[in-house]
């Protein structure tokens, strides 16, 4: 009996809590400071003031009880930090999120678990925030059909740092301009990362792994990504860094390894008179170093490390202007020249030609081949005593010898 009266108790003390939390922020003061103890609060909850909710301790559990948003800020200067976040809806026409931000400003999202969520934090139209060391995971469906992990859209000046967002599908940044993003890291999603019509971003030192995709760029300019680490793209298309219509980019100091496609360039840089600069990088272990697609000429192609590489040099279109990159000054480990001043610049040009394995470059069938004794042969053969006219793909002028 007074075990029956202690649930009972314990279940109308929570109905009091998640009937109290949207009153509590209802009737707050703006810029108040809600200190909330451990428990279950009920979610559906809007935030359309300046307000700050902090979990005291482990365990302040928000839940939508699979349904709608959980936690919608409609405000500028809102902060929500050391809570667990779970159970929105699944709806992907209504953007079905954890937390949804909008029109805001000045805002901060960091120290909170987002779980159970179809989308992780939805943003959109908000500017100067900060978003850091959240965790965020989508809910348990096939890849396709999860939500994004953190979307932007058209948000400015925030910085994103130090998530980690795990099985989830993407992250995007889509018409949004300025942002930091930094020291995330993402694991088994699909695009880590996705830029459409985006300028002037910095993405730096984030750590990407058993993605299908690393980091995507498209319809975008003006952008810097260094530092970052991006391994085991998933799939027979995984990709590590690709670059569609993107002008002014550049590309610095990334190690990229055991991906199906290390970078992926097509038609880029796009705007006329412009370069995108690819430099500094270790390119290593992956099937395909650097893969053109489509014309793109005026990169700037340096310093990089080329190691270890099924192919180095992949062009998929017929008429592509790959000799008219800059080239210079990387290290190629199939480099076959000398060095015979010592001064790490090898005496003669590293010329890269497409030899048989042009059969599967144009066709995706022949793919099934790849690395088999058969196009083994053949590229051997077409080397000693060439059958065809190889195809001339481009030449390090000064190939490095060590790196």
């Amino acid at each position: 009996m007074l075990r029956i009266i202690f649930v009972l108790c314990f279940i109308f003390f929570n109905f009091l809590l998640a009937n109290l939390l949207q009153e509590t922020i209802d009737n707050a003061p703006v810029g108040s400071i809600l200190k909330l103890p451990k428990g279950i609060y009920k979610g559906s909850i809007i935030i359309n003031k300046p307000l700050t909710i902090i979990g005291k301790e482990d365990d302040v559990i928000i839940d939508g009880a699979g349904k709608g948003t959980v936690i919608q800020i409609k405000s500028p200067f809102v902060t929500l930090k050391n809570l667990t976040i779970q159970g929105s809806g699944d709806r992907h026409e209504g953007l079905d999120a954890g937390i949804k931000i909008s029109n805001s400003r000045q805002s901060e999202i960091s120290n909170c678990i987002i779980r159970d969520s179809l989308f992780g934090i939805d943003v959109s139209m908000t500017n100067n925030s900060i978003i850091s060391n959240n965790y965020i995971t989508s809910k348990d469906l096939d890849l396709g059909l999860r939500g994004d992990g953190l979307r932007l859209w058209y948000s400015n000046d925030n910085i994103i740092t130090k998530n980690k967002i795990v099985k989830s599908r993407d992250v995007v940044v889509w018409y949004s301009h300025g942002n930091e993003i930094s020291n995330n890291f993402g694991e088994y999603n699909r695009y880590s990362l996705h830029f459409m019509y985006a300028g002037k971003n910095f993405v730096k030192d984030n750590i990407y792994q058993f993605n299908s995709v690393g980091i995507f760029f498209m319809y975008s300019q003006d952008t810097i990504a260094t530092g970052n680490i991006i391994k085991s793209s998933l799939g027979s298309t995984g990709m590590g860094i690709g670059l569609k219509d993107v002008s002014n980019f550049i590309i610095k100091n990334n190690t990229i390894l055991y991906c199906a496609q290390g970078i992926y360039i097509d038609r880029s840089p796009f705007e006329p008179d412009t370069n995108n600069w690819i430099e500094n990088n270790k390119i290593l272990y992956n099937s395909e170093a650097i893969h053109f697609h489509s014309i793109s000429e005026n990169n700037i192609i340096k310093g990089n490390a080329i190691q270890g590489n099924i192919e180095d040099i992949i062009n998929d279109s017929r008429g592509s202007k790959t000799d008219k990159n800059v080239i210079v000054g990387n290290y190629w480990d199939n480099y076959e020249g000398f060095d015979i001043n010592k001064d790490n610049i090898g005496d003669s040009p590293h010329k890269v030609f497409q030899y048989a394995d042009q059969l599967w470059s144009y066709n995706p069938d022949v793919k099934f081949f790849y690395g088999s004794p058969v196009i083994s042969l053949l590229n051997f053969l077409a080397k000693l005593a060439p059958f065809s006219e190889p195809i001339f793909l481009l030449q390090d002028k000064e190939p490095k010898l060590k790196f």
